[in-house]
């Protein structure tokens, strides 16, 4: 559950490590409906008979699928400022994709506040260290140094 404080105490959270996110299944339809949405069909994703002949014995979700997912899984354990108007991804530093998820797979979020500034009033710049874990496995899919812009009134 997001937790929610004064924007003027955001700058006391750098170095806060947030609660894990809840794991979340990579499905072979989620991952169908990303290859129609950017239009990346390749067989490694979409056709499970080729990607069991693979070095992966199946399908795995597209990189940037898992890296779209950030927003949702570090939303549930978040910290917002009071009087937030909206949240805006902002960008990143820093994206290493470590480990392909395989459909099939659960994934979370892990997240430690790496940086705060209010760039004009009103306006919060975070910068969060995300890691996505894969249940069971020993390196995550993917880290970030993930930016948002909160906007407050």
């Amino acid at each position: 559950m997001p937790e929610t404080i004064n924007a003027t105490d955001f700058p006391k959270l750098v170095g806060k490590e947030l609660e894990p996110s809840s794991w979340m299944e990579i499905t072979q339809e989620r991952v169908n409906q990303f290859a129609h949405a950017t239009n990346d069909h390749q067989f490694i994703h979409v056709d499970p008979e080729k990607a069991a002949l693979t070095p992966f014995g199946g399908p795995i979700a597209h990189g940037f699928l898992t890296l779209s997912l950030i927003s949702y899984l570090t939303a549930e354990n978040s910290v917002k400022p009071e009087g937030l108007v909206m949240g805006i991804n902002y960008g990143s530093d820093k994206v290493r994709f470590l480990q392909p998820v395989r459909v099939g797979s659960r994934i979370r979020a892990q997240q430690k506040i790496l940086a705060v500034s209010e760039k004009n009033p009103g306006q919060w710049l975070i910068k969060t260290a995300v890691t996505i874990e894969i249940e069971n496995a020993e390196k995550p899919a993917l880290i970030a140094e993930f930016l948002a812009m909160l906007v407050v009134k």
